[in-house]
């Protein structure tokens, strides 16, 4: 199969999106003015859709939603391009992140992760890799057992059938908790690994991104290191060997931006495009989506009625 005709395959979280973008500090027990809209989100949704949007034939998502908003996010996705592989679940509901973006347009997130983490072993199957030319795993999916497991499945069974695998550590907050050894083991075996600048630090404990992107490719192939504002690294075989500078912007909300990153990253290496240039890609998504509020393309970010 040609890996510029095959399917993207991402494995991961879909969340609904409470994002709340106050201008003044929060003021402790009383009120502080926002704007606030709900959309849909979650790291491996949002790295679909932008997958999508950046040509990708066909993306497909794999991941677990609550009843309460299954209809609502799978209506999301086919509008982006995506087809989703959601399993409903009837006990837990949907991951819920309320996203803080303050005057700078940085964001702090509060989780309650839901039914993402509880997609099962029993979800996955080898067979989802059938006409897939590339998987990426969320790195939400690492920080809980059963979740864990998952993703350790579809790497496992990526890799014997030939399958390249891309790993988003995803929250340094939470690689943190989870521990740093235990996560570098589970994601053992993806040829790339997309951190951003505080994942690198807490994976390797180096203070400069270029020294920790050149730690991590001693043990992945391929570390890309996004800096935000300040573009992204590229590090192969214990070296950077690109530093990629970002299009300047003006921020409203940095949500989803390293997603956007991902997604055009993972479109252009599929469409054959060499590290440097996907890293360019991704630059260039990274920018516009933080133009916009919410973690999904800009023709996308707009709520949905939910009786629509």
């Amino acid at each position: 199969m040609s890996r510029t005709t095959g399917a993207l395959l991402v494995v991961g979280d879909v969340v609904t999106d409470v994002i709340a973008r106050h201008r003044t500090p929060l003021s402790r027990a009383t009120d502080t003015a926002a704007e606030i809209r709900t959309l849909p989100g979650g790291a491996g949704a949002n790295a679909a859709c932008w997958a999508a949007r950046s040509g990708r034939r066909e993306v497909r998502l794999l991941g677990r939603v609550g009843t309460d908003a299954a209809d609502w996010h799978e209506r999301a996705l086919r509008q982006a391009g995506v087809r989703p592989l959601l399993v409903p679940d009837p006990e837990a509901a949907t991951a819920t992140v309320i996203a803080l973006v303050d005057a700078s347009a940085e964001r702090t997130f509060l989780t309650d992760s839901g039914a993402a983490l509880r997609l099962s072993p029993g979800d996955w199957s080898a067979a989802l890799l059938d006409g897939v030319a590339r998987l990426h795993l969320s790195g939400y999916l690492f920080f809980a057992t059963q979740s864990r497991e998952t993703a350790r499945r579809a790497l496992r069974d990526a890799r014997e059938a030939g399958v390249p695998v891309s790993v988003d550590p995803a929250s340094a907050g939470f690689l943190t908790e989870l521990g740093v050894d235990r996560f570098l083991a589970a994601a053992e075996g993806a040829e790339v690994l997309l951190p951003n600048a505080d994942e690198a630090r807490s994976l390797t404990g180096r203070g400069e991104p270029e020294a920790a992107a050149a730690e991590l490719s001693r043990r992945f192939p391929l570390v890309v290191v996004t800096l935000g504002a300040a573009g992204a690294l590229v590090a192969e075989g214990g070296a950077v060997t690109v530093r990629v500078a970002a299009p300047r912007v003006r921020p409203v909300d940095s949500t989803g931006a390293g997603d956007a990153f991902t997604g055009a990253f993972l479109a252009a290496r599929l469409a054959g495009a060499d590290p440097a240039r996907a890293a360019e890609a991704g630059c260039r998504a990274g920018a516009e989506a933080v133009t916009v509020v919410g973690g999904r393309p800009p023709d996308l970010q707009r709520p949905l009625p939910a009786g629509a």
